[in-house]
Formats: C-alpha cells, structure tokens, sequence
C-alpha cells in the first residue's frame, strides 16, 4: 500500500507536467497573435478584404503573414486552428485540481475554521463555483451592458475582486488563491471552447456556402480574446502561489490577488502599447513595481500569518500515524530536524514563513503531512534542503519504517 504514495506522487508530477508544457503552448500563441494584431501594418497593395500584414524573421526564414478581419474571398485549403493547447491546459489543471485539492480535501481544500464541511460537499462547493461562474460572466458579456468593453472590463475587476473575498470565506487560503486562478482560467478555456472557435467555425462554413461572413462573429471572438490576454498574467501568480505561503497565508490574500489582476493589466497594456507602436508607457513598470510593494507589505500585516487554521483535533486518517509505535521518535525527531522552519514562526535566520505553509509542530500537524514526510525526507533526500539539520539514514529509515507500518497497521521499533 505504502507503494502508492509513490506512484500517486509521480502520478500528480506527470499531470502537472503535461499542464505546464501546454500552458507554454497555450500562451505562447496567445501572445504571439496579440503582438501579430497590433502590429500589422496597412497599405494600398493589400488583397481585398485583408485588414493588414507583417513581415517577420525567425530560424533563418522569412514569413509573410496577412490578416482578414472577417474572411478571405475563398476558403484556404489548409487552415491551421489555435484550440487544442487551450483544451489541454484546461484539463491537466482540472486533473492537478482533482489530484490534489479533491483527493487531499481534508488537508488542502477544508478548513473547519473557515467552514466545517465534508469532503464531498467541500468538492460541490468547488465544482459549482468553477461553472456557475462561466455561466454568469458569459451572460454579462452578452447583455446590453457588454457592449462597451471599457465598462464591462471595469464590472468584471470587482466581480472578479468579490470571488476572491469569497473563496477565502469556503477555503483554505492556499486553495482560496489556487480557485480564484481555476475559475478566471475556466473562463478563458470556456471562451475558447464555446465563443471564439465556433464563431471561428461560422464564419467557415458560411465561406464554404458561398455566403458572405457575418462580422459580428469576429468582434464578439476578438472581444473574449482581449479579457484573456489581461487574464493570463494573473492566473499564472495564482496557479504558482500555493508554493508561498506568503502570497496564500495570509490575512489578506484576497487583496492580495486583487491587486495582482491589476499587476496583469499594466504589464500587459505596456507590451500591448509596444506592439502596436502606439508609444512607450514606462509609466506602466512603475505602477507594477508600487503595487508589487503594496503586496509584500501586505503579505506581513499583521506580522504573524494567519496561515491555514490549525486544527488540533487528530482525525480518523491520521490515528494511525499517531498511535503507531515508532510515533514518539518520528515526533521527536521532527521537532528536532524539521520544526525550526515548519513552524508557524521559523527559527531559521531569514525565514519569515514556513515552506509552502507546512507546520510541524502538533502530533496532528505530524500526522497530517505524513505522506510529505515519507517521501521528502524518507524515501528521497529532498528535504532538508541540502540536508543543513543533519537528518541521517538511521533517521530517515525510521521515517519509512513509521509511515509504511502505519498503512500497513503493523508494530514497530
């Protein structure tokens, strides 16, 4: 049994390394094409139809690259479409989603503090959030009041600003953030899935018939492609924070994440500016190095972090950790290797939060983060880090001996 923390481990590496390839992918030509749009180029010699072009350089070729903003006159024999990378990445997140927060929901996913729910309802909770929310933004986008997108982009920020408040009052504070970039992330795969490629499909088929392409079809696509490009930023902060404790653990992590969405618009609206050669708004590295200060700041008010609620009861999963044997010197021998930076004031010079929020101080903290302590410091030499508390392999099989008898329900030394 114990076997399976490794091949789930392994599992979970495997998944998110399928989701960071395609999120490279998925970006990468995403803002290719934005940089593409804006600096098209128009002159007299244009095809019909064509709305502009760009010459560009790269890997010792040359390319000629043309824009119609609705359609050519005749349909391309061989059309390239932009979608899988965007479908992928969706889904290998929704399988870190699973594998993590909704296998480990009692850990990750469920503070009692925060509210007291069963795994299955914490997981409803997750998923009705995730759907619910596309089905709200994309009918805000195709109400009357989505027809200025200045004013619609404005709504969204503080829609956008209440979900974050919201998900730290069902959640963890490292699942809080780590939802509030499943859910902008949801919103931008969905607007590739159900608005931006079948519009894309429309306008084809409508060229095959011999008809005239509707336009309207390209601005709602270019639209929904605009709040993806201002989304992206932010949702990688969010997928990257529930490795910092300083982003997630903290009173105000909500802000926090607010203010990093307005971090996305300045950076993005710099290249944007760029891009186009509509000017050069330095202004815009100011204001993201102010806000990134406002958020550091943040991170330490009050000084202590509130982190994830300590839950001192021991629970059903963890009693046979904490009833086994060898538990007086796996405690010991934790409190002495480990705790002096997995603690919620680390004695480590320079360290102002525990690593990725991980306490070691109760039997039920212990206990909790068994599996971690089994492959980190067990099975692997992963932590400490360079081994810096002196952990020996007298230690570390204890480690494995403790964790494996625990799954095993047997005794040991």
């Amino acid at each position: 049994m114990y076997e399976y923390a490794i091949a789930w481990d392994w599992l979970m590496f495997a998944v998110r390394w399928l989701h960071v390839i395609t999120a490279i992918a998925w970006i990468g030509s995403s803002f290719y094409f934005v940089a593409l749009d804006l600096g098209l180029k128009k002159h007299p010699a244009l095809p019909p139809g064509a709305h502009g072009e760009e010459w560009q350089v790269h890997g010792g070729g040359f390319y000629h690259i043309q824009k119609y903003l609705v359609a050519p006159a005749n349909m391309p024999e061989h059309l390239v479409w932009f979608k899988w990378e965007s479908y992928v990445t969706w889904l290998s997140g929704f399988g870190m989603l699973c594998l993590v927060y909704y296998a480990g929901a009692d850990l990750y996913l469920i503070d009692p503090a925060v509210l007291d729910v069963s795994k299955p309802v914490a997981i409803a909770i997750s998923l009705a959030s995730l759907g619910i929310g596309w089905i709200l933004y994309d009918l805000i986008c195709k109400s009357p009041f989505g027809n200025d997108n200045t004013r619609l982009m404005v709504a969204l920020y503080f829609i956008l600003v209440f979900v974050a408040w919201g998900y730290t009052q069902l959640f963890t504070g490292r699942a809080a953030l780590l939802h509030l970039g499943a859910f902008t992330a949801t919103i931008m795969s969905a607007n590739v899935f159900f608005i931006i490629i079948p519009n894309q499909k429309i306008v084809v088929a409508d060229l095959i018939a011999g008809r005239t392409p509707d336009p309207k079809y390209g601005k709602i696509a270019k639209q929904r492609s605009t709040h993806n490009n201002y989304l992206t930023l932010p949702v990688l902060f969010l997928m990257l924070s529930n490795h910092y404790p300083l982003a997630f653990g903290t009173q105000f992590n909500w802000i926090i994440a607010s203010l990093v969405f307005l971090m996305g618009v300045t950076i993005r609206h710099y290249f944007n500016t760029r891009h186009a050669d509509a000017g050069n708004p330095t202004w815009t590295w100011l204001v993201t190095a102010l806000l990134f200060v406002a958020i550091m700041w943040l991170s330490t008010v009050p000084k202590v972090l509130t982190g994830e609620a300590e839950n001192a009861k021991v629970s059903a999963a963890q009693q046979p950790f904490v009833t086994a044997e060898a538990f007086p010197k796996v405690r010991d021998t934790v409190l002495g290797r480990c705790a002096m930076c997995h603690a919620k004031e680390p004695g480590w010079e320079g360290m102002v939060a525990p690593p990725k929020g991980v306490v070691l101080e109760t039997d039920g903290e212990i206990a909790a983060h068994a599996r971690e302590i089994y492959l980190q410091a067990g099975r692997s030499h992963a932590m400490p880090p360079a081994n810096v508390t002196q952990v020996s392999d007298e230690e570390r099989r204890l480690f494995v001996a403790w964790y494996e008898s625990a799954v095993n329900g047997e005794k040991t030394q």
